[in-house]
């Protein structure tokens, strides 16, 4: 297989693995979807391997196709920043940008500021949890997150931005609800609504607890910040937020805690060998705008 008809067909596979279909694919390439099968099949049938298996529409990536798309990734992420540059030289900025964040409070303002000044560039924002957010910046599905407590990773470039007190908050009618203040050992035996595994805020607070043995009672588990707002609004339970992120409600009371320096720390990320990509490199420099506005 000739240089060119090698790169074709790693782009058509990139893509695929990507898109999740040759269909799909096609669209992003811009080609057939028989062109994009093509491709595929002579890769397989040049090299012997098996690059995805086939449930009727759906496909799924073979192990040996999870180890080549982390070759493709890095080989066309890095084609994907060149052409942003040469864009960026000549038309100021275009492009998409893909960031993953914990929540909208700390990645609004820098976004705010990033649209005012590069209105053409399409900015797709998609929220998860920490752990996950990182998973998708390390398999290139995205150009940068938004964190909690981000652990040092190689192929990751961290830049703290800020740190967030936690707070307990509950129903208005709750007895500790008239206090406005407590101390941690207040929270014995109470319940709680908490986040899913995989929350840092969670992961935080249940360590501080732990290690001051106190105990509560897990009434529910949600699966997002609004979710817990809800149910704790509607008086199952108390919650726990980073005070940055706690939405006033006239059926709520934020509750300050004094014997405790609970707190979760907010960090960008991204691909270490990307921070100077045009666009991420704006984000990250923006961000360094907003955090000294913080200070």
């Amino acid at each position: 297989m000739s240089g060119l008809t090698l790169l074709a067909a790693l782009k058509a596979f990139d893509a695929t693995a990507r898109a999740g279909s040759m269909t799909a694919a096609a669209k992003l390439l811009d080609l057939q979807q028989p062109t994009i099968s093509a491709h595929i099949q002579r890769l397989e049938n040049e090299y012997g391997v098996e690059l995805f298996l086939r449930q009727g529409r759906r496909l799924e990536l073979t192990t040996f196709g999870r180890t080549l798309l982390d070759y493709t990734r890095r080989a066309f992420s890095g084609e994907e920043d060149a052409h942003a540059l040469l864009a960026a030289a000549k038309n100021r900025f275009v492009g998409r940008l893909v960031i993953h964040a914990i929540g909208p409070y700390n990645v609004v303002p820098v976004l705010k500021a990033f649209g005012s000044r590069h209105p053409q560039v399409e900015v797709s924002v998609r929220v998860g949890d920490s752990r996950s957010i990182t998973e998708k910046l390390l398999d290139y599905q995205g150009d940068v997150g938004v964190v909690l407590n981000h652990a040092e990773h190689p192929e990751l470039h961290c830049m703290p931005y800020r740190s967030q007190r936690l707070v307990v908050f509950a129903n208005r009618e709750h007895a500790l609800a008239r206090c406005g203040e407590i101390v941690l050992k207040d929270l014995q035996s109470q319940r709680f609504v908490i986040r899913e595994e995989g929350s840092t805020t969670r992961r935080v607070y249940e360590s501080e607890l732990i290690a001051r043995n106190i105990n509560i009672q897990v009434a529910l588990e949600m699966g997002s910040r609004e979710a817990v707002r809800e149910a704790v609004a509607q008086g199952i339970g108390l919650g726990v937020v980073a005070e940055t992120a706690y939405v006033p409600d006239p059926r709520l009371v934020k509750l300050k805690i004094l014997d405790t320096a609970m707190a979760t720390h907010v960090d960008f990320i991204c691909r270490r060998e990307r921070q100077n990509a045009p666009l991420i490199a704006t984000i990250f420099d923006l961000a360094k705008e907003v955090r000294r506005g913080l200070a």
